[in-house]
């Protein structure tokens, strides 16, 4: 069997993925190599500033790069990255929001008029959004789509999973004793959906002192390592908790950070 392009439309294998494929069609007029989630067992852990994090790094080293905000109800894409503006659509569908370094990215604070307003929608509705950030939503030529979803492995990541043709996934987790529970729970999911694991990032992963220059374990000593080894898999990053790094964040200067932890990931990433 040759190696699945996840477009059941011109396979001629009769596979089970194909027979039960829930696959959404790509908006005709988008181009997409590759698409990437940003997952986490549970809330709180930075999810979503590791994507966008990720897709304004790539998007300096020259990839095309766009975000997929699967976070409905907790939309905070567009705020990272200062933009204020709505969303437009032509004859081609939705068109993305563009950052100033060429991000492309489509979230549901972009379509709504008051970005305060409570997103208070049942499962399918929301899954329906996402599937038309998918299918509705004119992309255009991009080398990467990373989509950050929201907590957990509920109804959305179930959605992303299985209409998507989703490449692999980054696990996002903290440095706490529940971390190998969180990071199983999204790890075993993705096995069940047959998505591939890239690695795991460990958000808030010390501090660094700016005195005397010296680590410190906040939330306690990593755990990551042993996680990673026991699951057979790679440990893509440790993040060090920054308050200049938040304060670029809330200005909406997330493409201003350096994140130099995650160079060697997203040089991978050039050639995946």
């Amino acid at each position: 069997m040759s190696e699945c392009t996840h477009d059941c439309s011109t396979c001629g294998e009769d596979c089970a993925s194909k027979q039960q494929s829930f696959l959404q069609p790509m908006n005709e007029h988008s181009n997409i190599r590759k698409v990437i989630g940003v997952v986490s067992g549970k809330g709180g852990v930075g999810k979503s500033l590791v994507s966008c994090l990720l897709a304004a790094k790539c998007q300096k080293a020259g990839l095309k790069v766009g975000i997929l905000d699967a976070d409905v109800t907790g939309p905070s894409v567009p705020k990272s990255f200062g933009i204020t503006s709505h969303a437009m659509q032509d004859n081609t569908g939705l068109l993305p929001t563009v950052t100033k370094t060429g991000v492309k990215m489509m979230s549901v604070n972009l379509l709504l008029e008051d970005v305060n307003a409570p997103v208070v929608w049942r499962g399918p509705v929301i899954s329906g959004m996402i599937q038309q950030f998918w299918t509705d939503v004119n992309w255009g030529d991009l080398d990467i789509l990373f989509v950050d979803m929201p907590p957990g492995t509920g109804d959305v990541a179930l959605t992303v999973f299985q209409s998507l043709p989703v490449d692999g996934i980054v696990i996002v987790s903290t440095p706490q004793d529940l971390v190998k529970m969180i990071v199983n729970k999204a790890y075993n999911m993705a096995e069940m959906m047959n998505v591939p694991v890239l690695g795991l990032i460990e958000n808030m992963s010390y501090f660094v002192c700016p005195d005397c220059g010296k680590k410190h374990s906040i939330f306690g000593e990593s755990q990551i390592d042993e996680t990673a080894a026991e699951l057979n898999l790679p440990v893509l990053a440790k993040l060090p908790i920054d308050p200049e790094n938040a304060k670029l964040v809330d200005e909406g200067r997330v493409e201003d950070i350096k994140a130099a932890e995650l160079d060697d990931f997203v040089s991978a990433l050039n050639v995946f």
